[in-house]
C-alpha cells in the first residue's frame, strides 16, 4: 500500500524539520522528490540524501513559483504531488503586533500557498491526476495559544482555501487534503520550546511529541491511490493532544 514509485512530488519547505519528513518518506515510497527551498544548503543535503532534486524557491514570490514549476514539469513532463508545507511559526502578542509582522507571516504561511498551488493546479488539471497536501496545524482551526493569533489565523485559512479548492478541482482527478500536526519534534520547536519541549510531550496522551515522518506517513496516504476517494478533509495528527477536557485526565 501507498506506493508511489514513479510520482513527481513537490515538497515546499523541504529542507528541513516537518518538510524534511515528509521528503524522506515519500522517497521511501517510491516518488521522485522535488525539495523546494530557501535554505539551498539544506536543501541540497536532502536532495542528495534520498536522491531527489533542489529547487530554490521562496514561495512569497510568485514569478520563482512559476518558474519552478515549468522547470520542473520540462524535466519530468508532470507534478503527481504537491505537499504545500512551507510555513513559520513566530510568537508575537497582539498588544505588540506591527503590520509587518502581519504581512511577513501571512505572506509566508498562507499567500505561499497560493502562489505554488495555482501553477501545479494548472499541471494537474491538464494531466487529469494530482493529489494536493496542505500542512495546516491545529491551531488557529482548534486551539490558540498567546502570541499565536497571526500563525493561527493562516492556519485556519489554509483550511477555507483547501475545501474551495477541492470542490473546484475535483472533477478533474485531483484531490485536494490537508494535515493538521500538533507539537511535531523539529529542530525549530525544539529552539523555540527549549527545555519547555519535554514538557510540552506531557500535554500529549501519547507522552511523546509527534516525527516529522508521521506527518510524512500521513502525506503518503492522502498522495496514494487508496486515498482516491478522499478531497477536502483535514487529518489531525496530534497524538491525542486535543481530545482530554481537562489536563488530569492525562496526568
Amino acid at each position: 500500500m501507498f506506493d508511489l514509485t514513479g510520482n513527481i512530488a513537490l515538497v515546499t519547505g523541504g529542507a528541513n524539520g516537518i518538510g524534511q519528513g515528509i521528503v524522506k518518506t515519500l522517497a521511501k515510497a517510491g516518488a521522485n522528490v522535488m525539495i523546494c527551498d530557501i535554505d539551498e544548503a539544506a536543501g541540497e543535503a536532502t536532495a542528495k540524501e534520498v536522491g531527489g532534486e533542489f529547487h530554490k524557491l521562496d514561495v512569497t514570490d510568485k514569478h520563482n513559483a512559476e518558474q519552478v514549476v515549468q522547470d520542473i514539469v520540462a524535466k519530468h513532463d508532470s507534478i503527481d504531488i504537491l505537499a504545500a508545507n512551507a510555513g513559520i511559526f513566530p510568537e508575537v502578542l497582539i498588544e505588540d503586533m506591527e503590520e509587518e509582522d502581519w504581512e511577513t507571516i501571512q505572506s509566508i504561511n498562507l499567500k505561499g500557498i497560493f502562489f505554488i498551488v495555482k501553477p501545479v493546479l494548472n499541471v494537474m488539471k491538464k494531466q487529469n491526476y494530482g493529489r494536493v497536501i496542505l500542512t495546516s496545524s491545529i491551531t488557529g482551526d482548534i486551539t490558540g495559544y498567546p502570541g499565536g493569533s497571526i500563525y493561527g489565523a493562516t492556519k485556519a485559512g489554509i483550511l477555507g482555501f483547501m475545501r474551495s479548492a477541492a470542490l473546484e478541482y475535483a472533477k478533474y482527478g485531483v484531490t485536494v487534503n490537508s494535515i493538521q500536526p500538533g507539537m511535531i519534534a523539529t529542530e525549530g520547536l525544539k529552539e523555540q520550546l527549549g527545555v519547555l519541549s519535554e514538557k510540552g510531550a506531557e500535554a500529549v496522551p501519547m507522552k511523546r511529541l509527534g516525527e516529522p515522518e508521521d506527518i510524512g506517513v500521513t502525506v503518503c496516504f492522502f498522495a496514494s491511490e487508496e486515498a482516491k476517494y478522499v478531497t477536502g478533509q483535514s487529518l489531525v495528527v496530534d497524538g491525542g493532544q486535543i481530545m482530554p477536557e481537562t489536563p488530569d485526565v492525562i496526568s
